[in-house]
C-alpha cells in the first residue's frame, strides 16, 4: 500500500514537472510572438575577414567549419558501438547528422554570403537543436516522449528557417519561429536538468555545462567579430565562433560516449 502510495506522489510530481515545461513553452511562445516580424540585420553578411586564400574566398570563415565534420562523423562512428535502443540510436544519428550538415552548409555559405545560401546555414543548426532536445528529453524525462517528439521537433525547426526565407523574400522578414527554435532549446534544457536529474554529479551535466560554455563563447566570438580582427589581425571572431562551436558539438559526442559507456578514443 505505501509503496502504490509513493508511487502515486512521484506520478503527481512528474505531472507537475511537465506542466511546468509547458507553461514555460508556452510562455516563451507568446513572448516571442507579442512582438511584430523580426528581419534579418542587412549587414549580418559583412564579415571582418574577407580574406581569398588558395583561391578560397572567406578561407577562415570556410576551413574553420571543418571542425564540425570532424567531431560529426566522430559521433555517427560511435553509434553503432553502442547499446543503446534503436529509438535513442535514431535521435542520435539525427544529431550528428545535423553537426556534419552543419559543417557543409556554413562552409557553403562563407563561400558566397547571402540570404539565400544562410538557408543551408540555418536549416542543420534546427536539425541540431532540435535533436539535442528530444535527446535530453528521451533521456531525463521519458523515452517515449523523446522519441515521439523527434519528427514533430525537426519539422518545426525546418519550418523556422523556411518561413523566414519564404518571408524575407515577400520583403517582409520573420525571424521569430527561428529564434526560438535556435535559444528556447538552451533555455529549457538546463530546466529540464534540474527537474528531473537525479543527482548534480550526473555525469551529463559536466558535458552539458561544456555545450553551453563554447557555445555561450562562440556568441561572444560572433559579437566581436570586427573587435577581434582588428586587434590580432590574423583571426576573426566569427572565425573563433565556428570553432568555440564545434568545440560545443564535441562535448555532445562525449555526453554520447559517456552515457552509453562507448570504450575507445
Amino acid at each position: 500500500m505505501s509503496g502504490s502510495f509513493a508511487g502515486d506522489i512521484e506520478k503527481m510530481r512528474t505531472s507537475y514537472k511537465i506542466s511546468l515545461l509547458i507553461f514555460l513553452t508556452l510562455l516563451a511562445i507568446i513572448a516571442v510572438f507579442a512582438r511584430g516580424p523580426v528581419a534579418e540585420r542587412t549587414a549580418y553578411h559583412n564579415f571582418c575577414d574577407g580574406r581569398t586564400i588558395f583561391g578560397i574566398a572567406n578561407f577562415a570563415n570556410v576551413i574553420s567549419n571543418g571542425l564540425f565534420l570532424i567531431v560529426g562523423i566522430r559521433g555517427l562512428s560511435l553509434i553503432q558501438r553502442s547499446g543503446a535502443s534503436t529509438g535513442i540510436r535514431v535521435i542520435y544519428f539525427s544529431l550528428f547528422t545535423g553537426i556534419v550538415l552543419t559543417g557543409l552548409g556554413s562552409a557553403y555559405y562563407h563561400l558566397s554570403p547571402n540570404n539565400s545560401t544562410l538557408v543551408f546555414d540555418r536549416l542543420p543548426m534546427t536539425i541540431v537543436f532540435m535533436s539535442l532536445l528530444a535527446a535530453i528529453i528521451c533521456e531525463f524525462i521519458s523515452p517515449a516522449a523523446g522519441k515521439i517528439l523527434l519528427a514533430p521537433l525537426l519539422l518545426a525547426g525546418i519550418m523556422s528557417v523556411l518561413w523566414w526565407h519564404y518571408t524575407e523574400q515577400a520583403g517582409n522578414g520573420d525571424l521569430r519561429m527561428y529564434i526560438l527554435v535556435q535559444y528556447y532549446p538552451m533555455l529549457l534544457i538546463p530546466v529540464i536538468l534540474l527537474l528531473f536529474s537525479a543527482s548534480a554529479s550526473d555525469r551529463s551535466w559536466h558535458q552539458l555545462a561544456g555545450v553551453f560554455g563554447w557555445y555561450l563563447g562562440a556568441k561572444v566570438f560572433d559579437l566581436l567579430d570586427c573587435p577581434i580582427w582588428s586587434a590580432l589581425g590574423f583571426v576573426s571572431g566569427h572565425t573563433l565562433k565556428h570553432l568555440a562551436a564545434g568545440l560545443a558539438t564535441w562535448y555532445l559526442v562525449r555526453l554520447f560516449q559517456i552515457k552509453y559507456q562507448i570504450s575507445g578514443t
